[in-house]
């Protein structure tokens, strides 16, 4: 990797969390990338196998590893790799990805137009399916159910999908964020662990006066649900835990009085009626401590 001090300096974070070979393939990726002044940041987030002795990242310049003993879920391993490292822009992008050689110059191309850009964020594809969208930006927060929506998601990639512009929320996937943003709100509330996370961070990064900037003219190959899985009971407990957290930080009293009405009166009973019929009881008990979890926190308020 060449280097040219004049240019910003991207660091791209990313957590390794026993996925040693994954992680490998994504350092493979990031030999092609044409931008010259970068470091990458992996956070070992309590791998049982320590990426240390199974991984020789002096193979990748520039690259070294930061070593957690306790695992700090997606928020806190990435807020460890923020710290750790020296860049301009810090580029959060999970490794289960696989990056194209100019996704890092296409990304910080719109930074130059608007000063008010904080974050960009590529168009994001499936891995196994190249031609299906995960991601091209994103819906607003229906802050009376709790949900909001990727556009394109699952949805073939058309023209349509290429269209740049600013857009409601970033994917953790993979977002550039400026340096300036992290230093005026902070980085990701630890206490999301997982899921909603970026939501919750996109939304404190719009209160701090920037725009978050979908690039459609780029783009990024996800292998989705490596980490956790498509159908994982933790992924259903923090899926509902931080819904509801969510709209508990952002909603204004008249939402959450909505909120809390839809959620007990639709949500609640639906879905452990699904969980029941189909016999996944630990799913079934896994969103109920989502919900508990909420009723035993009263603040919202601490990161």
């Amino acid at each position: 990797m060449s280097s040219s001090a004049s240019l910003p300096k991207v660091s791209i974070v990313t957590i390794n969390y026993n996925q040693a070979e994954v992680t490998r393939q994504f350092l493979e990726s990031s030999r092609f990338l044409t931008y010259p002044n970068y470091e990458i940041v992996i956070v070992d987030n309590a791998s049982k196998q320590v990426l240390s002795t199974v991984l020789d990242v002096s193979d990748y310049p520039g690259t070294r590893i930061v070593r957690s003993e306790e695992n700090l879920g997606f928020t806190g391993g990435n807020n460890i790799g923020m710290a750790a490292a020296n860049g301009d822009y810090f580029f959060i992008v999970n490794n289960d990805t696989e990056m194209p050689p100019s996704l890092l110059d296409d990304l910080l191309k719109p930074f130059a137009t608007d000063p008010r850009i904080g974050v960009t964020c590529p168009k994001i594809k499936f891995f196994d399916y190249p031609d299906i969208v995960q991601y091209a930006g994103y819906n607003p927060m229906n802050p009376y159910t709790g949900t909001a929506t990727p556009i394109g998601l699952n949805e073939k990639d058309e023209a349509k999908f290429d269209q740049s512009g600013v857009t409601s929320f970033a994917h953790g996937c993979a977002m550039l964020v400026k340096r300036e943003v992290i230093e005026k709100v902070g980085r990701f509330a630890e206490r999301f662990f997982l899921y909603y996370e970026e939501l919750d961070w996109s939304q404190r990064i719009k209160d701090g006066g920037f725009l978050i900037y979908y690039v459609g003219t780029t783009h990024i190959l996800h292998k989705e649900s490596v980490s956790v899985g498509p159908a994982n009971p933790l992924k259903t407990y923090y899926l509902t835990r931080n819904r509801i957290l969510y709209i508990r930080r952002h909603g204004s009293w008249f939402q959450r009085m909505v909120f809390y009405g839809f959620f007990a009166f639709a949500v609640l009973p639906k879905h452990l009626l699904t969980y029941l019929i189909q016999g996944k009881m630990a799913h079934a008990k896994a969103f109920m401590k989502g919900v508990s979890w909420n009723l035993h926190s009263p603040s919202t308020s601490a990161v």
